[in-house]
């Protein structure tokens, strides 16, 4: 079987920071404001008011103590609450393509590659800036890059998916060098004016080039000793925004246009399932969970984290054994383990395992095992 590789990452982090206090200013702004709007409905008992947010509130419901965003006067302008961007003609790059190329040179540079050398781009994200062309084609085209590419979406599992599907195009000889790019402007269908979910995303875009072990050069090199992939329907996480809206003549700012969720339902039910996904993956490979040296998890909080690889292990293990980069970037839905493996495994000696793993909405869930060369 051909020997696959992770010969290089990349990433691109937006110029903007907005802190737990600032979001919180913006938000509770916004509470006031609507309060005294409503606040008729709201002493006939016909409105709930919005209760206010806070710094203490945010941070032990998730861990996150800031995030990155490509605009921030739009997310925090109480009139507005939500990013403001410029709509680009369509002989300009789109924005979702910039940051990918971004990330993507990045990636090939860590991994000695040029962009004509690539044959395949993946661009796995939870959102797609439009349905087409192809953000993939577009990437492709802008680094100089041949043979095919195509768009998918498995929402916070777009990455690992998508490694799955780029191990076996080389495997096959359909593909010899792949591009994986995850550009996430969850700051777009974050609904920022909930208090439950306000705090939760950020913006981010990462690469990685997947290729063959015998064409690699780089010396930071991963070999993929095995992908899982596993999904099962829920609805806990959701967001109906698309095409037909229109032609259902609903309300383009309703609720469930933007990011929801049942938080509570969530934790109860993915821990045990990504647990039980990585736990099986690995014993398919006749690996120990406690042999694997780093688990690049995915970020959504910090309590899932913790209570997966306790699961796995059997004691709390600290950022040593899964690194957290959730308090810095806070959720960067697909990308997030991505960041997680990019910043923290150069410390790791030759034959260290690893396992990168993401889940969300679906419910979804992907695991790639990996091992240093």
């Amino acid at each position: 079987m051909t020997s696959v590789v992770i010969s290089g990452t990349g990433l691109y982090r937006p110029p903007h920071v907005i802190t737990n206090a600032e979001l919180v200013e913006a938000f509770n702004a916004y509470a006031a404001m609507q309060n005294e709007k409503h606040a008729a409905a709201i002493a006939a008992g016909e409105r709930a008011p919005i209760v206010p947010s806070s710094v203490e509130f945010i941070e032990k419901a998730s861990g996150i103590q800031r995030r990155y965003v490509i605009d921030k006067e739009g997310v925090l302008d109480p009139t507005r609450m939500y990013p403001r961007f410029t709509e680009r003609p369509d002989d300009q790059i789109s924005l979702m393509a910039e940051i990918g190329v971004d990330a993507a040179r990045k990636a090939l540079e860590a991994a000695g590659k040029t962009g004509a050398q690539v044959d395949m781009v993946l661009c796995a994200a939870a959102n797609m800036q439009r349905a087409y062309p192809a953000m993939a084609i577009e990437i492709q085209q802008a680094i100089g890059a041949g043979g095919y590419g195509f768009d998918m979406n498995v929402a916070c599992s777009s990455a690992t998916f998508a490694l799955e599907q780029a191990v076996n195009a080389v495997r096959a000889g359909t593909a010899n060098c792949v591009l994986i790019v995850n550009p996430e402007i969850t700051s777009a269908h974050l609904e920022w004016r909930d208090r439950d979910c306000h705090f939760i995303f950020g913006d981010v875009c990462t690469a990685l080039i997947v290729e063959r072990a015998d064409t690699a050069t780089s010396a930071d090199q991963w070999e993929i000793l095995g992908t899982k992939l596993a999904t099962q329907f829920s609805n806990n996480i959701r967001n109906n925004f698309g095409f037909m809206n229109r032609s259902e003549d609903s309300d383009p700012n309703a609720r469930d246009k933007t990011f929801r969720q049942e938080g509570r339902k969530i934790f109860k039910e993915v821990v045990p399932m990504a647990a039980a996904h990585i736990e099986g993956h690995l014993a398919s490979l006749g690996i120990e969970p406690a042999a694997v040296r780093r688990y690049w998890l995915h970020q959504a909080n910090v309590g899932m984290n913790h209570l997966v690889v306790k699961k796995l292990v059997g004691q709390d293990a600290g950022s040593e054994v899964a690194p957290l980069i959730l308090d810095e970037y806070a959720n960067t839905a697909s990308a997030g383990s991505i960041i997680a493996f990019h910043e923290h495994h150069a410390d790791l000696p030759a034959g260290s395992l690893g396992v990168v793993c993401s889940f969300g909405a679906g419910y979804s869930v992907g695991s790639v095992v990996v091992r240093r060369k």
